[in-house]
C-alpha cells in the first residue's frame, strides 16, 4: 500500500472510496460493533476487516476502544459532516446550473411555436 501525506478530507474520501468500508460505516450508524461483527457480512478474515477498520480509524470516521481482546468500534460522524460541507459547494453549483438550464428551456418553449401539421395528399395512381 502506498503511503502519502494527505489532508483529513483526502483520508475521508479515500476511506469512503471502498464499498466494504461504506457498508461498515452504515452498520456503525445503528450502533457500536466489534471488528468481528463488522467482518461477518463480508465473510472476510479478522485481519482483512482490521485493515478496513484501520483506514476508517485513520480518517477519523470511527473510534476504536480495546476491551481485552475485543475491539469495539464506534462511528464518529464529524469527518462525514466536513465531507458533506465540501460536497455542498458542488451541490449548490449544479443546482444553480440546472436552474439556469430549466429557465432557458422554459423560455425557449414559450417562444417556439409548434409547427402546424400539414397533410400532404398523395396522388392516386389509377
Amino acid at each position: 500500500m502506498v503511503k502519502y501525506d494527505s489532508t483529513p478530507l483526502d483520508q475521508v474520501f479515500h476511506a469512503l472510496g471502498d464499498a466494504t468500508r461504506r457498508e461498515m460505516l452504515r452498520e456503525l450508524a445503528s450502533g457500536d460493533r466489534t471488528v468481528s461483527q463488522l467482518a461477518e457480512p463480508f465473510a472476510m478474515s479478522l485481519a482483512a476487516a482490521s485493515k478496513h477498520v484501520k483506514v476508517l480509524e485513520n480518517a477519523g470516521l470511527i473510534q476504536r476502544e480495546i476491551r481485552g481482546r475485543t475491539h469495539l468500534c464506534r462511528l464518529d460522524p464529524g469527518p462525514l459532516a466536513r465531507a458533506k460541507e465540501w460536497l455542498g459547494f458542488y451541490e449548490r453549483f449544479w443546482t444553480s446550473r440546472l436552474d439556469v438550464l430549466d429557465q432557458l428551456l422554459r423560455d425557449d418553449a414559450r417562444h417556439t411555436t409548434a409547427p402546424s401539421p400539414t397533410s400532404k395528399k398523395g396522388k392516386s395512381h389509377e
